[in-house]
């Protein structure tokens, strides 16, 4: 039965000399791979300018169980997202942010806060004038919440350290290597109360932001083995560093 369904495009990958795969988070299916015709005619080359990083789009398909690729029988753009794949600093964000969901979804589950915070934060972005070089640490920051590995800030006491492995702070040293010092600590604490419509208050030098966010992503790989090396973060760090 042919379904319609609200999506963020995350990937494209090559599949065939025809046909590429295009990864898709949708509002109720979760993650779902669909074909993306790659010949040359017209139909084709607009529907390729549709799935680029990011983009919000609607696609009706025939959602079958047992299926691993879908076909697209109509696709149309949800929010138009002027900025986001023309402006050079936004564009370069969105690669990173899409690379980085590529690694930590990727079940055929439904999980509409997931999807809702990822889909407004994309047209946030979209809009967004100041507090451009915060948005990913604060993306960051907030999608652990959706993941379920945020930080136990309850925990936080002057002077204590994040032990990154149980995801608290402690007073003590941790027996284990996977931790940070205490000026680290309270900067991930300063952050915590970071939120898309107070960030551009936040003041970090160079080093600060590169190393904030270095720690962000080494949480991240602790807590989910899928996360492996993040291409994009090269550029953006040469961006906001």
């Amino acid at each position: 039965m042919y379904e319609r369904l609200n999506g963020v495009v995350l990937r494209t990958i090559s599949y065939n000399d025809k046909n590429s795969i295009v990864k898709v988070y949708t509002d109720s299916h979760g993650l779902l791979s669909f074909l993306l015709p790659q010949n040359g005619g017209k139909a084709a080359r607009m529907r390729r300018a549709l799935f680029q990083p990011l983009s919000l789009v609607e696609i009706e398909s025939d959602i079958t169980a047992g299926r691993e690729i879908y076909r697209i029988r109509e696709s149309r753009c949800i929010v138009p997202l002027p900025s986001l794949h023309s402006h050079p600093v936004k564009n370069a964000l969105s690669l990173f942010i899409t690379e980085l969901l590529s690694h930590v979804i990727v079940e055929e589950e439904r999980n509409a806060p997931l999807f809702s915070y990822i889909s407004n934060s994309v047209q946030l972005l979209d809009r967004l004038d100041d507090g451009i070089a915060n948005f990913h640490i604060c993306f960051l920051y907030n999608l652990g919440i959706f993941l379920g590995i945020e930080p136990d800030i309850s925990t936080y006491v002057k002077g204590s350290r994040f032990d990154m492995l149980n995801g608290v702070f402690t007073t003590g040293i941790p027996s284990h290597g996977h931790f940070i010092g205490q000026k680290e600590s309270e900067a991930l604490m300063l952050i915590s109360r970071m939120t898309y419509y107070n960030m551009h208050l936040f003041r970090f030098n160079r080093e600060q932001r590169r190393r904030l966010l270095n720690l962000i992503i080494d949480y991240y790989r602790l807590h989910n083995s899928a996360v492996g090396e993040i291409r994009s973060l090269d550029i953006l760090t040469s961006l906001f560093t």
